[in-house]
């Protein structure tokens, strides 16, 4: 028997574009969602749009295409999922200095590196020659990544430019000539700018897993794949493994990281208070706040209903 088609539609979308005129285009994009009974977030910066909505089928596609006729953005990049409820309480349209913030006014993130297909990507990486660096934060690292790939052990994303030019003098060293490098994230996004970056900073060799990590694990088959652990994702799943079925992760509501089956087990964890990696972290106040948080989500489940401090923003993290 075919499975019902869940009933919500969600799109989570991102174009590096020009923008010079973000108020101008926050009030028509705003005013279209509110009337379409979209919800969710949409960041605006100079350099283009990011954010992850929810709707019904048509109303997504009305925005869809609103957006696509902003400048530069007729190529946007979307992935469509699923949903049994709206994921989202209210509509945010949002402007910052950058969609995913790495602190370098001055990049052009239009100007990328090369994209691989995901079934192009194990030749590429398998080549003796090729540098393969993980983009993103070390949490994200710790649940899985691909054989073999560099660590930049960085905590936010606007630590990954220093990273960059502390270590490139290593990668140029192995040979008398400029790298071949290869770098991935969740989604594609961050990879935008960090291969943006590096092609700024004189390295022309460079190479992004379009669609990201999670378009690898939904396109190539597991007894292929050079992806070894799960992949932390920034939506209610935590984490997902090949086929981007449903991974083993939980998530502490206190610090957003991964939580394995193990340190759920520890006495350090406390569900929606604390985990090991961030109980010394927080105070005990902090902690008292989080778990009147948590109880009132609880109340709410009990009730029915959605608690808006426990909501979780879809879209890559900084």
């Amino acid at each position: 028997m075919t499975e019902p088609v869940l009933p919500f539609h969600v799109a989570a979308l991102y174009q590096f574009a020009r923008f010079d005129d973000c108020e101008a285009i926050k009030a028509p994009l705003a005013r279209l969602c509110g009337t379409q009974g979209v919800k969710g977030t949409l960041l605006l910066a100079p350099e283009g749009i990011n954010g992850t909505i929810a709707g019904s089928d048509a109303a997504i596609e009305e925005v869809l295409a609103h957006i696509r006729g902003l400048p530069g953005c007729a190529a946007l990049d979307v992935k469509h999922s699923r949903a049994a409820s709206m994921p989202f309480h209210r509509m945010k349209v949002r402007i910052k200095r950058e969609i995913v913030t790495m602190g370098e006014p001055d990049l052009d993130p239009t100007d990328a590196g090369e994209y691989v297909a995901p079934e192009d990507w194990n030749a590429l990486i398998d080549a003796p020659d090729t540098i393969l660096i993980d983009t993103r934060n070390d949490y994200e690292v710790a649940i899985g990544s691909f054989a073999g790939a560099i660590d930049p052990k960085t905590h936010s994303f606007s630590q990954f430019p220093e990273w960059v030019r502390a270590h490139r003098h290593e990668w140029e060293g192995r040979r008398g000539e400029k790298p071949r490098i290869a770098m991935f994230c969740t989604g594609g996004i961050r990879c935008e700018k960090s291969t943006a970056l590096l092609k700024a900073e004189g390295l022309d060799q460079v190479y992004h897993l379009k669609g990201g990590i999670l378009a690898y694990l939904e396109q190539v088959p597991a007894g292929q794949s050079r992806w070894q652990g799960e992949c932390f994702v920034f939506d209610e799943r935590v984490s997902v493994g090949h086929g981007l079925e449903l991974g083993s992760y939980g998530l502490c509501r206190a610090c957003r990281r991964p939580v394995s089956e193990a340190d759920q087990r520890s006495p350090l964890f406390v569900e929606g208070v604390a985990c090991p990696a961030c109980h010394a972290e927080r105070t005990d106040a902090q902690r008292e706040r989080y778990a009147e948080r948590h109880r009132q989500a609880e109340l709410a489940a009990a009730r029915g209903e959605a608690h808006i401090g426990a909501s979780f923003v879809e879209h890559e993290a900084d």
